[in-house]
């Protein structure tokens, strides 16, 4: 794949590009990943929990429903219609290569837009890695034997390292441009999507207003619609996995048109 034949992926650093969540206790991500490319992949997985939170202070700031998110949402959030045209597959484009490209991409921003928070993500901040208090991400990797509590800053860390770990893997995200994905390359590129949106979550639900102190909302916004687009132009996140942020997913989805009529 031509787009990654000059990538040298370091731990930490951006990569160069032009380029879930239900309310169960037991809700595992372990078959995510399998053997890809002839190589065992760890599988790492994650679940879903939920339980009473009445008592405990996880870093909830005022701006943390999704009607105060959404209201701000509404007023920076320019028009989606270029951003929906662009996440097209052009006429003769490899589907495959397409969504390698983008996933990069994602990954990209989701990293640049996590590290303006981390000063304020902490396991002090964020001992657990949430989304609202009804939604909790667990992790686990082939070294567990069941899913962890971890903090948001480990849970992030865990699940970028495993994500870079997998564009360094020429079996995986071939670098030559004749080389063929894997069979399997889609069902991953849903699990690596899957997961990306959890940080997002994240962040929306408990770091927003520092997002909007640092001035980065309107950059929030526009690479979460970017993604969710992305996403639902090629069905790769099931609605269930949208979780905490369902009702903020259906207002970046509605169409321009539906949105002018609910405009003031």
């Amino acid at each position: 794949m031509s787009f990654f034949q000059s990538l040298h992926l370091n731990n930490g650093h951006t990569i160069k590009s032009t380029r879930g969540f239900k309310k169960s206790a037991h809700s595992s991500d372990a078959n995510d990943v399998g053997r890809l490319g002839g190589r065992q992949v760890d599988q790492y997985s994650e679940q879903t929990s939920t339980g009473s939170w009445a008592n405990v202070d996880h870093n909830y700031n005022a701006i943390s429903t999704h009607e105060d998110i959404k209201h701000i949402v509404e007023s920076t959030l320019g028009s989606g219609t270029a951003l929906a045209q662009a996440v097209k597959l052009p006429r003769d484009e490899n589907l495959n290569e397409w969504l390698a490209v983008h996933v990069v991409d994602f990954y990209n921003q989701i990293n640049m837009l996590y590290g303006t928070i981390t000063e304020f993500c902490s396991p002090s901040t964020c001992p657990r890695m949430i989304a609202t208090t009804e939604y909790e991400y667990l992790w686990q990797d082939s070294n567990l034997s069941k899913p962890i509590s971890v903090s948001a800053p480990r849970y992030v860390d865990c699940l970028m390292t495993w994500i870079q770990s997998l564009f360094d893997d020429d079996n995986i995200f071939p670098s030559k441009t004749n080389q063929p994905f894997p069979p399997q390359f889609q069902a991953l590129v849903k699990t690596l999507m899957k997961r990306l949106f959890r940080i997002y979550a994240h962040i929306y639900c408990h770091h927003f207003n520092e997002i909007i102190d640092l001035g980065l909302n309107t950059l929030l916004n526009t690479s979460f619609k970017h993604f969710l687009l992305f996403a639902d132009e090629f069905n790769l996140i099931a609605e269930k996995d949208y979780g905490p942020l369902q009702m903020l997913v259906i207002e970046m989805l509605m169409p321009d048109s539906a949105e002018d009529k609910h405009a003031p």
